[in-house]
């Protein structure tokens, strides 16, 4: 299984026209079945796509609606055995504490894999690789 992060769900409902080979892409992966991903993202996933700021934010009930959608893949709650690794994770892969939320909620799902934009592709973080599905 793989773990995806949240921007490629970001990308999946951009309509900026900049990002539009990055939207059908992230839709291309959104489109398969060997994907997880955790409540942390689904969280994360809210605040950005909601953000005033955005260039294209989406209402609060239509956020809902694809957070609803994006429940049809396997998703990890955070517990207190996800924060503990992730505060030794991020001392030892020096990255954010988010970052290492990640890694370590794909590693609870048994995923082998991490897409993302944001973390560096190619880089093992004991035995979880990522791969940047935008190159």
């Amino acid at each position: 299984m793989r773990f995806v992060d949240t921007n490629v769900l970001l990308y999946a409902i951009s309509t900026d026209p900049a990002e539009q080979g990055k939207a059908k892409r992230a839709n291309e992966v959104l489109a398969e079945r060997d994907l997880a991903l955790s409540v942390q993202v689904l969280q994360e996933f809210y605040v950005q796509a909601t953000r005033a700021s955005r260039p294209d934010p989406v209402s609060h009930r239509h956020a809902v609606r694809l957070i609803e959608s994006f429940r049809r893949f396997p998703v990890q709650d955070v517990t207190d055995g996800i924060l503990m690794s992730a505060l030794t994770a991020r001392q030892r892969f020096q990255v954010s504490y988010w970052d290492a939320g990640i890694i370590e909620a794909a590693r609870v799902m048994g995923c082998t894999e991490i897409l993302s934009e944001d973390l560096g592709d190619g880089q093992d973080y004991a035995g979880i690789r990522v791969a940047n599905p935008f190159r």
